[in-house]
């Protein structure tokens, strides 16, 4: 019985290998990307972009981003809140505002970098009652120096010339 079961097994992750690999082999080079999740049908709020890299940004001077939400569904669509994951990011919405279908709107979103150092946060949008989506923003801050530049003697003598 142990053999049976053993030997059941083996065929099955044997047909589960071979399935993911001829998955691969009969789809173009271009078409094997990774997978987008697919989008439930309930999900009518649309995005032009869902992550936004700032780049190298210097610390302490705040930047901005805005994303463009666009109503995909055949309903109103309203935005219900949109919470940022720390308070050094904050977003901006049209609080009451109901966009129509195949409307749109923005969200502009800031951050504050008060680290030096990579970041990324996370902004929940939630819409339409509970349903939720996330953009991100991320980045590299660097350091501003504490003092600023020492004084270039040599202009003392471009003057005196």
């Amino acid at each position: 019985m142990k053999k049976i079961i053993t030997l059941a097994l083996v065929a099955f992750f044997a047909m589960q290998v071979n399935a993911q690999e001829s998955d691969t082999k009969t789809k173009p080079a271009e078409a094997v990307k990774p997978a987008i999740p697919a989008t439930p049908a309930e999900d009518v709020l649309g995005l032009k972009e869902i992550e936004f890299d700032f780049g190298k940004i210097p610390q302490g001077k705040p930047v901005t981003h805005v994303f463009e939400v666009k109503n995909a569904g055949k309903d109103s669509l309203k935005i219900v809140t949109v919470q940022a994951s720390c308070g050094c990011t904050t977003p901006e919405w049209e609080h009451d505002k109901a966009i129509a279908p195949k409307g749109s709107t923005k969200i502009n979103v800031g951050y504050n970098a008060a680290a030096a150092g990579p970041f990324t946060k996370f902004i929940t949008i939630t819409y339409n009652g509970t349903l939720t989506k996330q953009i991100t923003i991320k980045g590299e801050v660097w350091q501003t120096p504490a003092a600023s530049a020492p004084e270039n003697k040599a202009t003392q003598d471009l003057k005196n010339n």
